[in-house]
């Protein structure tokens, strides 16, 4: 697998913790020295390893909050 670089530029909110201290946080993250976009996935402590997640432009979070605001929760 290639090599790629991230950087995490803004740490929005930390949604859940596992036990092995894991968490799932909506950040903003630069992939390959693009701009930054939206990022769920899970981390460790270190920020150094990642699980799989999902990478949304500004318009999908945008139709994401929309879509949960009309749940019936």
């Amino acid at each position: 697998m290639a090599d790629f670089k991230f950087e995490i530029t803004e740490h929005i909110a930390q949604l859940s913790e596992n036990k092995s201290g894991w968490t799932k946080e909506l950040t903003k993250v630069s992939w390959n020295d693009r701009p930054a976009s939206y990022d769920i996935r899970t981390w460790n402590e270190n920020y150094d390893k990642m699980g799989k997640g999902i990478t949304l432009t500004d318009d999908e979070l945008r139709q994401l909050r929309d879509a949960l605001n009309n749940l019936d929760l």
